[in-house]
């Protein structure tokens, strides 16, 4: 199975619009929002500054945990609450059947398996072509004491500024003062009190399934098939998908962003903006029959009859040109000229398509 074609993908922006664990955390915790997306820019900081040793891009989904059960959350309420709230992107039922007819499709993502279990049986996709971070929150028991205290902790947390991130930081110091002292509230936090409660636990036991683990999860889906690196077409669009792009960039393989932030486009290759997963089809199609090369140069000449030369379908094509009628969507390849161009547009559409407070998040 050497040229077995792999199309692998994130799962919240390339496959649905959600960030459930946002969302979770907005809908059953006072200032929930907040809460998380504080956590969030931490867990940006902690990755892409400090570069923590053993810390995982991603690690929020394990950061909040301790005030879900606070709050009292269930993994009943969780999966009802997933069940009622996906919002896919637009065609990706479509998207993923066309990719299917040439390539065996994974999806690896950080989101909780109670968001991935309702996302597979929505979309019908076998589960077990998914990797994600698995949690049972009804093995923890915390007291009414601990409870009380996680609550005042997540109240502060959430009345915290937002940090703001200098683009040349890399250490404290090159933070503003007010700053300094969240960061090193939150150090105190997360890394000293909340190990010391049951509700601790979780920072410990739950793995995440981001930044290094999702490259893992790559080398293990290729494992099973006996596949290689170099056939393997990678979507992603934060900074939990570097470590994923950055393997399948240096194995040969395609690294494709989707509506991706500034972590996503400064280590993918191709760039797409759209509110339809039909270019990714149409990107994967490509990558799956005449290979890496050939796609870099279809994608620079991004046109109807371009596409149709290099064997895209007639239905394909008249269903993606249905969707856009008066305009094209963006598809470029990434170069060291336009990337921060590119940054600016794609973070722009992706505040569009998932809205503001999801698209901001790292």
């Amino acid at each position: 199975m050497q040229n077995l074609k792999l199309v692998i993908s994130d799962c919240e922006g390339p496959i649905s619009k959600n960030d459930n664990a946002y969302e979770l955390s907005a809908h059953f915790i006072p200032n929930g929002g907040t809460l998380f997306t504080n956590i969030s820019r931490y867990d940006d900081i902690l990755v892409d500054v400090f570069h923590k040793q053993g810390y995982s891009a991603g690690s929020t989904l394990r950061l909040i945990l301790p005030f879900f059960t606070a709050y009292d959350i269930t993994d009943e309420q969780i999966e009802a609450f997933c069940t009622q709230n996906i919002c896919l992107i637009p065609h990706i039922a479509d998207a993923l059947s066309h990719i299917h007819a040439g390539a065996k499709v994974f999806i690896v993502s950080t989101s909780y398996e109670h968001y991935i279990k309702a996302l597979c049986k929505t979309i019908n996709f076998p589960y077990e072509n998914t990797y994600c971070t698995k949690v049972s929150l009804h093995k923890y028991k915390v007291s009414s004491e601990e409870k009380n205290r996680l609550k005042a902790i997540a109240q502060e947390i959430a009345q915290m500024p937002k940090i703001e991130i200098p683009p040349t930081a890399v250490t404290l110091a090159d933070f503003s003062a007010v700053d300094q002292v969240a960061i090193r509230r939150l150090d105190e936090i997360f890394w000293t009190e909340l190990p010391k409660m049951n509700a601790g636990k979780l920072l410990i036991d739950v793995v995440t399934i981001g930044g290094p683990q999702k490259a893992d999860a790559i080398r293990d889906a290729v494992k099973r098939l006996d596949a290689q690196l170099s056939n393997v077409m990678y979507l992603g669009d934060s900074i939990t998908d570097v470590d994923a792009f950055k393997l399948v960039h240096e194995s040969g393989g395609l690294a494709v962003s989707f509506n991706g932030n500034g972590y996503a486009i400064r280590n993918a290759e191709i760039s797409v903006l759209s509110g339809s997963a039909l270019v990714t089809a149409v990107v994967a199609d490509l990558f799956c029959r005449l290979g890496k090369e050939q796609t870099l140069k279809v994608v620079q000449f991004w046109c109807r009859a371009v596409l149709s030369e290099n064997g895209i379908s007639t239905a394909m094509l008249k269903h993606l040109f249905t969707v856009y009628t008066n305009t094209q969507p963006e598809v470029q390849v990434i170069t060291p000229q336009n990337m921060e161009q590119i940054i600016r547009q794609s973070c722009e559409f992706r505040e569009k398509i998932r809205g503001e407070d999801i698209g901001r998040l790292g």
